[in-house]
């Protein structure tokens, strides 16, 4: 699934803050100050009567929410390297991520590395 409709979802303009930063992939980012380490995030969705695309967004919103929550705790400003990492598969896209639909649950995992960027 395409990651910029997911953040441009009116969900997504109230609940990120926009004090942390996504860089999906290999996309270029400010260098990195500092490193805070690895973070995983594993969030599941109803999917029941929902459509693909916003059961989708849906579950990769909750990711970013957590994303943004650990990297704020930890002092970072942004999340590089997000890849797709469902049952520990690595997938590398620069702007979409996998996302598993099934009747009744939709699941997205990610992970990336927490940093503080040059401005």
């Amino acid at each position: 699934m395409p990651v910029k409709p997911a953040l441009e979802t009116p969900d997504a303009k109230q609940k990120l803050d926009g004090s942390v930063s996504f860089y999906f992939g290999d996309t270029p980012h400010p260098p990195i100050l500092e490193n805070y380490g690895e973070v995983v995030s594993n969030k599941r969705t109803n999917a029941f009567a929902k459509s693909n695309a916003e059961t989708c967004q849906r579950v990769v919103l909750s990711n970013f929410i957590e994303f943004q929550e650990r990297a704020k705790a930890l002092g970072g400003n942004a999340v590089v390297n997000v890849t797709s990492y469902f049952r520990r598969n690595e997938v590398r896209d620069d702007d979409r991520y996998e996302c598993h639909v099934g009747f009744l649950m939709s699941g997205v995992a990610l992970k990336g590395d927490v940093v503080k960027l040059a401005d």
